[in-house]
């Protein structure tokens, strides 16, 4: 049976289409994943993302249990400050990738994917050492990501505890008198902000955004806004089989750090013999998840996300392919369906804004 989020009655009062996701039931779209894309491009959109998961670590020793089991650095960090990292397993594979906030010097605040929330919290639990406890507080949490370049000047309706700068966070404020943290961060390739508060408040909060004027958008848009912006999904573009370097996420991994986990596999993995790539069809054909990638009769990769993309206005896809070519405008053909669709290696992102 899926679950709900706080936020359920909002989706059916507004015609939201539900589908189960990650174990809950999430809406799809309102008025549809082209308006909703576009929205989120041009003016502001408003998602429900409380299906993802919270993770606090505490305790004087929270911070060297985080650069143990992250690949990426988080000392020197402050108050309000967040990072992104892969967590991998001992083999160099990803076990998710997560945003830590720094909370204080002995708190610090983990966002998981929803689909990986008791997997990830069993295996930094087992990992743990020292004084460190780990507090699931995902059931005590909402999240409602406001993304979009007219998401500033709206939320200053409701609030002034902004962050000023990206991947930073005011950890106490208050929006629309609600207490929240208030994190500019998201998951569209544009500039937003995602609001953590009660489960309690959720509701009052989607109804004061959406009457300042956010669209409510829906799973479909969210991936085809990140699908443009080149952004990974775990279970596509990372995974226990696919490392970081692979995915082309070496920049967090910082092997001059003191030992952690995957570390040593890591260290032997480079140069890797396949890498992430975007391609753009140049072909009549959309490359889904799964088909595979051709250079003549050879097969050299996968596709791992693909569709059409409503801002760039073109089918698009992220795929994992031979290392010998991943260089931009190396032609390719995908595998649509039994046909052999033309598509070339592009630079990505395939959308960037400003």
């Amino acid at each position: 049976m899926e679950r709900k989020t706080p936020l359920y009655d909002r989706h059916t009062a507004a015609g939201g289409k539900l589908v189960p996701f990650a174990g809950w039931l999430l809406p799809v779209q309102y008025s549809g994943v082209i308006a909703e894309h576009r929205a989120v491009r041009t003016g502001c959109g408003l998602f429900d993302v409380s299906h993802m998961g919270e993770l606090l670590l505490r305790g004087p020793d929270a911070l060297a249990n985080l650069n143990r089991l992250m690949t990426n650095d988080f000392s020197g960090m402050a108050d309000g400050q967040a990072r992104y990292s892969p967590m991998c397993y001992e083999d160099g594979g990803v076990v998710d990738d997560l945003i830590v906030y720094r909370c204080s010097d002995t708190a610090w605040l983990a966002v998981v994917n929803a689909s990986n929330i008791g997997k990830d919290r069993d295996w930094m639990t087992a990992h743990l050492a020292g004084d460190c406890t780990l507090e699931d507080l995902s059931d005590q949490t909402a999240q409602l990501a406001l993304q979009g370049p007219g998401a500033e000047a709206l939320l200053r309706t409701l609030t002034a505890d902004l962050p000023a700068k990206n991947y930073t966070a005011v950890l106490h404020g208050t929006v629309d008198g609600r207490p929240c943290l208030v994190s500019r961060t998201g998951y569209t390739g544009e500039d937003g902000f995602e609001l953590y508060c009660a489960p309690a408040d959720a509701p009052a909060l989607w109804d004061a955004l959406t009457a300042a004027g956010a669209l409510p958008c829906g799973l479909g848009a969210r991936d085809t806004l990140r699908l443009e912006a080149a952004m990974p999904l775990y279970g596509h573009e990372l995974s226990p089989a696919i490392n970081p370097y692979e995915a082309g996420l070496g920049i967090f991994v910082k092997l001059e750090k003191p030992d952690f986990i995957g570390k040593a596999a890591l260290e032997r993995a480079r140069p890797v013999s396949r890498r992430r790539v975007g391609l753009q069809m140049t072909g009549r054909g959309i490359a889904r998840e799964g088909c595979p990638v051709y250079d003549g009769g050879r097969q050299v990769g996968v596709v791992t996300s693909g569709t059409h993309c409503p801002w760039v206005g073109q089918a698009v896809a992220l795929a994992l392919v031979d290392a010998a070519y991943k260089e931009p405008g190396t032609p390719l053909q995908v595998d649509v369906r039994g046909r052999r669709v033309d598509a070339q290696v592009v630079k990505t992102p395939f959308y960037r804004r400003g």
